[in-house]
């Protein structure tokens, strides 16, 4: 019986692109894989047959060879590797290697594996990462500082040296897996590995466990340690402790320590950045007549600073230099202070009459904008009645 063609097994143009061909692989193999229709010899021949093509078409030199002869490009030992054709005893080996890369973790192949290493102990378990809230003062993110935190984590056992076996003890290989972790089993043509059930991937188990630690190679406790926060930090900084976080699983890595810091609302500064702002009242005098006020600043220094005759409320004077650092830098950002200019208030009768007789001698240019306001407002009314 003639075999068919690898294009049509998988349900693509002859123009497929290599992205084209991995989706309908996967999907074809998803379909008939032998996990999903146990027993079923028809089911295990379309998976070989699906798995035959793609091993063809992924390889470029295989795929032209293909394109040209055919299915002859692999009989007689054309197409193959040192003359033997291109589906020999290696293939099964090769099929696992795609799915691995294929589907991974699904499987349960090494895929799910990477980045644990190889070999007996390998997959120890990482100790957690910490989270850490510390709330400071503005002034503690302008100056920088150097703080104490106390943290419960948990570290390494010291009376079993973080194995979890007892002191003159030590663990054992896993017979199931021989100390790999891993085990294979045989899928119809092919092999995938998986987690070994009787140590989880750890290579060994302990059978006489340490009393301090109950075999898991870590205690919790409390510890103290020290903080350096930079001047600058903003609001929802994060800075990072390597090595700090919760031990690991027997002698397997630390984790790491992030400290989120957040800043506490100040009496008279709002930030922006690197800049500050702050309002100032000031009085009604001060703000026709002019004259010196003094305000104060985040290094806990007062500044005087100028005011001009005239000055309306809302208006903003920037003191350059005077705001937040720059993290890491040294730039320095500025101060701005906005004046809000004050009406007074339970008046005596001498100063109503000072008022009174100020209002009296007082002309448009004294007030330009209300007079302005009311003078328009008055033709609008003028005109509308016309």
């Amino acid at each position: 019986m003639s075999k068919r063609d690898y294009y049509e097994v998988l349900g693509v143009q002859r123009n497929a692109t290599e992205q084209d061909l991995k989706s309908a692989f996967r999907k074809s193999a998803m379909v008939h894989h032998p996990d999903k229709n146990p027993g079923d010899k028809d089911a295990e021949k379309k998976f070989k047959e699906i798995g035959e093509a793609y091993e063809v078409l992924k390889d470029p030199q295989k795929r032209s060879a293909y394109d040209q002869f055919g299915h002859a490009a692999f009989e007689n030992g054309r197409g193959g590797q040192g003359g033997q054709s291109g589906f020999g005893p290696d293939f099964a080996s090769s099929m696992s290697d795609i799915f691995d890369d294929l589907f991974g973790e699904f499987m349960g192949g090494r895929g799910g594996q990477r980045g644990r290493g190889q070999g007996r102990g390998s997959t120890r378990e990482r100790g957690a990462d910490i989270r850490y809230q510390m709330d400071i003062a503005l002034a503690e993110a302008y100056t920088g500082k150097q703080a104490q935190i106390r943290v419960p984590t948990s570290v390494g056992c010291e009376k079993c040296a973080g194995s979890g076996a007892k002191p003159g003890t030590k663990p054992s290989t896993c017979p199931t897996c021989a100390g790999q972790g891993k085990v294979r089993a045989s899928q119809g043509f092919f092999t995938i590995e998986r987690v070994c059930p009787s140590c989880h991937g750890r290579g060994e188990f302990i059978e006489d466990p340490c009393t301090g630690c109950e075999g898991a190679g870590r205690v919790n406790k409390e510890r103290t340690l020290q903080v350096s926060i930079p001047a600058g930090v903003e609001d929802g900084t994060r800075i990072r402790l390597a090595g700090e976080g919760e031990a690991g699983v027997r002698g397997g890595p630390t984790g790491d320590l992030y400290i989120f810091l957040a800043i506490k609302p100040h009496e008279f500064f709002q930030r922006d950045g690197a800049d500050v702002f702050c309002r100032v009242p000031i009085s009604m005098t001060t703000a026709a007549l002019g004259g010196n006020i003094e305000v104060p600043t985040l290094d806990g220094t007062r500044v005087k600073m100028p005011v001009p005759a005239g000055a309306e409320s809302g208006k903003q004077f920037r003191l350059k230099g005077k705001g937040m650092p720059v993290l890491r830098s040294k730039v320095q950002g500025d101060m701005y202070i906005q004046v809000e200019v004050e009406t007074p208030k339970n008046l005596t009768r001498r100063q109503r009459e000072l008022l009174e007789e100020f209002e009296r001698e007082s002309k448009a240019e004294n007030n330009p904008a209300s007079s302005g306001f009311f003078s328009r407002m008055k033709e609008f009314f003028e005109g509308k009645g016309a």
